[in-house]
């Protein structure tokens, strides 16, 4: 039997069976995870919308107290967490801890904020002001590459402004949101908090629950448009952040040297395994060359190894699933460009790539077409600035992007005029829990962070009083 147990109704309960976890620094089970069927699914739905009244009506002062608790239960654990983040997600321990104190601020960051009623009107003829209500019960669905930071931003809003949670995490993640699971049994009211797992054999169900009021999904595009359709027959409302291929144009006044250093970061950050990292890079032709070296050492000297070893800069990719199909992309990389570095999965135990560069490519290859989703750069070369914007936008995806430049205003002017949710200057994945984040074209509907993300938990209504 595992240790790790289902949240339902404040009790943790076995699952109707278990499935193994996987390390994907060795490819092998280190642990087994309950899993739900139908039955709990259903049981930790009705928990939830048993527990609404009352945690609706608590004061949001109340509320955001106990998102404090959670926080410093958190806190106070936080060694632990990581190495479980480490095991299950991959990711080297100093990055497993930076996503824990992400996770414990964003916490902290919504526990401050407020949703006080506006005064849109106030005259001798009446008043009308705009309050905000809860929705319900919320299904927040989250993903692999950052399962605790994800859930956090989830579960933060959605908790302050009133709402009860239902969480599925993904199957191959699910321990650290199980053993978060275990602090809300400690401190939250029964049925506010739930969290089950599956084998990606219940999202249908769930997305698509009548007593489920909104779905907040962070995953691939294909799966978004599968969990609008679920929620299409009872007007859930859905926030979706989905996937990305952000591109990043590189000016001709930079330092080239100094730019690449700071692009690959951008593109090697939990090796690769972000939505919203560099997937693209366009460089001009001048200092396309010198770009395409420093990249190239830095990837070969990228170390790549066990989460858990000190020194370690890039881990493993997940899941097998997402080791062959970048295998598979790699393949095709080769074809249709020069591989500058890496190029091929590590010969040894678990889901290793290879850093890798990929320069003389075109716009049409499916490296830069797709969203590769791993420690894979694509660079492009470029001669005219209007068709280099006009070259990023053409993609389906609009989640985030980058300009870099020495001339501040020049490179504000286009990032200004790339289709992207968020446009970064100088830098990139620069995220906060006070500034709101959202796709645009297919990657995504909806805000996440900030106040707007805060309000998507909610029920704008109107009152509008006649006086006189």
């Amino acid at each position: 039997m595992s240790d790790h147990k289902l949240l339902i109704n404040g009790v943790l309960r076995d699952g109707a069976r278990h499935i193994d976890v996987v390390n994907p620094a060795t490819g092998a089970a280190f642990a087994t995870c309950p899993v739900a069927d139908l039955a709990l699914l259903d049981e930790a739905v009705a928990a939830a919308k048993a527990a609404f009244p009352a945690w609706s009506a608590r004061p949001l002062a109340d509320r955001a107290g106990l998102l404090t608790r959670l926080a410093d239960a958190m806190q106070a654990r936080a060694a632990e967490f990581g190495r479980l983040l480490t095991l299950e997600q991959g990711k080297p321990l100093d990055q497993a801890g930076m996503e824990i104190m992400g996770a414990i601020f964003t916490l902290r960051a919504f526990a401050g904020m407020k949703l006080d009623p506006v005064v849109q009107k106030d005259d001798a003829k009446g008043k009308v002001v705009e309050i905000r209500r809860p929705l319900g019960v919320v299904a927040a669905i989250t993903p692999w590459n950052y399962p605790v930071m994800l859930l956090m931003n989830k579960l933060g809003p959605a908790l302050l402004a009133g709402n009860t949670v239902v969480a599925k995490p993904a199957p191959t993640t699910p321990l650290t949101s199980l053993l978060f699971g275990a602090l809300c049994a400690e401190i939250l009211p029964p049925g506010v908090v739930n969290i089950i797992c599956d084998e990606n054999d219940l999202g249908q169900a769930l997305t698509s629950h009548p007593n489920v009021a909104k779905v907040s999904f962070t995953g691939s595009t294909a799966t978004g448009r599968k969990v609008m359709q679920a929620a299409a027959a009872t007007l859930k409302r859905v926030t979706l952040e989905l996937g990305g291929n952000d591109a990043a144009i590189v000016l001709d006044d930079v330092d080239p040297i100094a730019t690449a250093r700071k692009i690959f970061q951008g593109a090697m950050a939990n090796a690769g395994q972000v939505c919203v990292v560099i997937k693209r890079a366009y460089v001009p032709e001048m200092m396309y060359d010198i770009f395409c070296d420093e990249l190239t050492r830095l990837a070969q000297a990228a170390v790549v190894d066990d989460g858990s070893r000190q020194g370690t800069q890039i881990g493993p990719v997940q899941n097998r699933a997402q080791f062959e199909k970048l295998k598979a992309l790699l393949a095709d990389s080769a074809r249709d460009g020069k591989i500058a570095a890496g190029g091929t999965a590590l010969d040894r135990e678990g889901f290793f790539i290879a850093p890798t560069i990929v320069r003389d490519v075109t716009d049409d290859a499916a490296i830069v077409r797709d969203e590769q989703f791993g420690p894979v750069l694509p660079v492009l070369k470029y001669t005219d600035l209007d068709e280099v914007v006009e070259r990023a936008n053409a993609s389906d995806y609009g989640l985030g992007g980058s300009v870099w430049g020495t001339d501040e205003e020049r490179a504000a002017d286009v990032a200004a005029r790339l289709q992207s949710g968020t446009i970064w200057v100088n830098q990139h994945l620069a995220l906060s829990p006070m500034i709101a984040f959202r796709g645009a074209k297919q990657s995504g509907m909806g805000a996440e962070l900030g106040l707007d993300g805060l309000k998507e938990y909610t029920q704008a209504a109107i009152l509008n009083i006649k006086r006189g």
